[in-house]
């Protein structure tokens, strides 16, 4: 029998837990804009990485993280959530994405800029999966490692720098894991997909939960379920959709759910 959906389906399973997962710690800390601001300052690193015939995906991280160091230094002595913070981020993100746009025409090479955007997890290969799982190994080598710090940082960030923490090599981790997640997911199922997949389920994973721990393994699950289920009406017949946008709007219809579960909380 074809099983040619096998690998698509893994990676989609491994996507839609590592997403969430990097997300619900962004969200902890205050910093999900982060993940969108170094999915769009990934262009200029990859259209030079192709320029020069070497891997998009290890151009693509550096240009991430790149933005997203340029950001945290130009937006230093802005608490997270101030609007002068938003300001330097969006304007980072703007002036990232407009390099790269301009770097392509510039070097004369040719980029799917809809491939970046939404992916293609029906013809994502061995490779795909590879990082995916290195990704992973990443993001939980940083909770298992710095696990304790990371819920003092994103309880109270005033008192983790008072206490000593080395608040700064825990963001830049933080960072490095954003940008690995974001990479290794980018060529499967698009920029778009991963910063779906890195809030919706976070936020329902977060209302209720009495420790970041549960949080996180309730955020992997949720993300699971909507990439099975997107990945499944997708691939139907009848429908007959790429899996990475089927996959967006289901994110999108979990707000609402959030914003009950959050209400029925708070009553």
């Amino acid at each position: 029998m074809d099983r040619w959906w096998a690998l698509p389906l893994l990676l989609a399973l491994l996507i839609g837990a590592l997403c969430p997962l990097a997300g619900t710690l962004l969200l902890v800390q205050r910093r999900l804009f982060l993940a969108n601001l170094i999915s769009h300052a990934v262009l200029p690193g990859l259209a030079v990485a192709v320029a020069l015939g070497l891997s998009p995906g290890v151009g693509g991280m550096v240009s991430g993280v790149a933005g997203a160091l340029v950001a945290e230094r130009l937006s230093q002595g802005s608490k997270p959530g101030d609007s002068r913070d938003e300001a330097v981020l969006n304007t980072v993100l703007a002036g990232f994405l407009g390099l790269g746009v301009l770097l392509i025409p510039l070097l004369h090479i040719r980029v799917d800029l809809e491939a970046i955007l939404f992916g293609d997890l029906l013809a994502a290969g061995p490779g795909d999966l590879a990082g995916a799982l290195a990704a992973l190994a990443a993001v939980g080598t940083l909770l298992v490692g710095r696990y304790h710090q990371l819920v003092f940082l994103g309880v109270d960030p005033v008192g983790a720098a008072s206490a000593g923490l080395p608040v700064r090599r825990l963001r830049l981790l933080l960072t490095l894991a954003t940008a690995f997640t974001v990479v290794s997911a980018m060529g499967a199922v698009g920029v778009v997909l991963v910063i779906a997949l890195m809030g919706a389920p976070a936020l329902v994973a977060l209302v209720g939960a009495r420790s970041l721990k549960e949080a996180l393994l309730r955020a992997g699950l949720v993300g699971m379920g909507l990439s099975a289920l997107g990945f499944g009406l997708a691939i139907q017949p009848a429908i007959n959709l790429p899996p990475g946008p089927v996959i967006a709007l289901l994110c999108l219809a979990l707000l609402p759910l959030a914003q009950v579960l959050r209400r029925a909380q708070d009553s």
